[in-house]
Parts: structure tokens; sequence; C-alpha cells
């Protein structure tokens, strides 16, 4: 695999990433509303375990940006290592 290739995979794993980021954002969502249905309702089952399934995805959200954002400063890094930036911008200055 050459340079350019593995910067292009390397972006489509970026993009894989913000997707899950995404997904469980949205999980994350969902659990906030049931939590607040169950306002209503009051059963104990919910109330004692959607707190902690909420703590944990919300640690899980966290956890993804902080890989996007270690693996996007790999990702520039090994794009400015190898002078694939110049190449990047051209493209688009036409």
């Amino acid at each position: 695999m050459d340079k350019r290739e593995q910067l292009t995979a390397m972006d489509k794993i970026l993009r894989e990433l913000e997707d899950l980021k995404n997904s469980e954002t949205a999980v994350l969502k969902k659990i906030a509303q049931i939590e607040a249905e169950n306002m209503n309702l009051g059963v104990a089952v919910l109330e004692l375990a959607l707190p902690d399934i909420h703590e944990h995805i919300n640690t899980s959200v966290e956890q993804v940006n902080e890989v996007i954002s270690r693996f996007t400063e790999h990702r520039n890094q090994f794009s400015k290592d190898h002078k694939l930036e110049a190449a990047e911008e051209a493209p688009s200055a036409s």
C-alpha cells in the first residue's frame, strides 16, 4: 500500500469513527428519552438500570471523541511527513 492509499484509508477510518460517534450519540439521546418517559411511570427496574447505561454510553462517546482527535493528529502528521497535503490541496485550487 503506497502512502496515498494509506492516507485514503485513514480518511475512511476517520469517517467511520465519526459515524460511530454519531450512532452512540443517538443511543445516548434514546436512553435520555426513555429516562424522561419513565419519570411518569416510575418503574424501578428502569430507574436502577438506565443511569448506569447512560453513563457507560456517555463514557464511550468521550472515548471515541478522544480517539478521533488523536487519530486526526496522526493522520495530519502522516500527510505532512510524506508531503501529501500539497497534493491534496492542488485539485481544489484549480
